[in-house]
């Protein structure tokens, strides 16, 4: 990456339910990830983001994620809100 800096690639999952209620799901997501980025001392080089309908099992953005990832030799971050803990939960 650029300056040696760790590149990451974002995917965020949203449901239409949760959407459609309130932003702050994906905001508190995004907030989370910034700072995580930031104390990693490195940089998002793109995001991607997947609104879930309850009946669709396609991750279409993923696969989208990923194929970046391979191409720009990035690592891929993924934020998921954890509707009981209310807490942010990240996959490395």
């Amino acid at each position: 990456g650029p300056g040696g800096a760790t590149t990451f690639v974002l995917y965020l999952r949203v449901s239409t339910a949760q959407q459609g209620r309130s932003g702050l799901g994906l905001e508190a997501q995004q907030a989370a990830v910034d700072s995580y980025v930031a104390r990693q001392g490195g940089l998002v080089v793109a995001t991607f983001q997947e609104v879930e309908s309850g009946k669709n099992s396609a991750r279409p953005e993923l696969a989208k994620a990923l194929a970046t990832c391979r191409m720009r030799r990035s690592t891929l971050l993924v934020a998921k809100l954890d509707r009981l803990a209310r807490n942010t939960a990240f996959l490395l």
